[in-house]
């Protein structure tokens, strides 16, 4: 074998790696695709954050289009985003609805008190199954379920007044007018 061919193959590998690293550098980790899009939300049924004694689950974001929030305590970006949260729960412009992923439940009560609830009622998702059946693998991530219970849109990582309006609001409007 020719001298040039044996220093060739580790060229060629090098550069094909190099070119997967660079393409995966341009990837937008926000942006990432989840499976459940336009699929049936995972069915759940869980005690509620705040009534132990009454559960929240899949059936109660049928029916509307709903806001489905996955927050913790312990999420410092889930603390930025929750003044975004708590301005869309004052417009009334959609259901929200959350998920306290792996968290304490007396901490949680605690936060929203002190931070305020924009939830209409939060599921406790103390050992995180419920997030892993949702595809959640960090905190904040937002889904936006439709009047059948689809999910129709993943948001990973905090709301913003601009993700809100630019996206979330013109979805929700789409599919309260059944144009989604």
């Amino acid at each position: 074998m020719p001298r040039f061919v044996r220093y060739l193959a580790p060229l060629a590998i090098f550069l094909a790696l190099a070119g997967l690293l660079y393409k995966g550098l341009s990837l937008d980790p926000r942006k990432v695709p989840s499976p459940l899009i336009d699929k049936p939300a995972p069915l759940f049924s869980l005690t509620r954050l705040k009534q132990p004694e009454a559960t929240l689950g899949t059936a109660d974001l049928k029916g509307k289009v709903s806001l489905f929030n996955v927050w913790a305590t312990w999420c410092v970006a889930c603390r930025s985003e929750h003044p975004v949260l708590m301005q869309l729960a004052e417009s009334g412009r959609v259901a929200i609805y959350g998920l306290n992923y792996k968290d304490d439940r007396a901490e949680a009560k605690r936060w929203l008190l002190r931070y305020g609830d924009p939830y209409i009622a939060n599921a406790f998702d103390d050992d995180g199954r419920v997030g892993i059946d949702w595809g959640v693998y960090g905190t904040p991530e937002t889904f936006i379920v439709d009047q059948q219970g689809i999910i129709r849109h993943k948001h990973i990582g905090p709301l913003t007044r601009e993700v809100v309006r630019d996206e979330i609001l013109p979805l929700v409007e789409k599919l309260e007018a059944g144009s989604g």
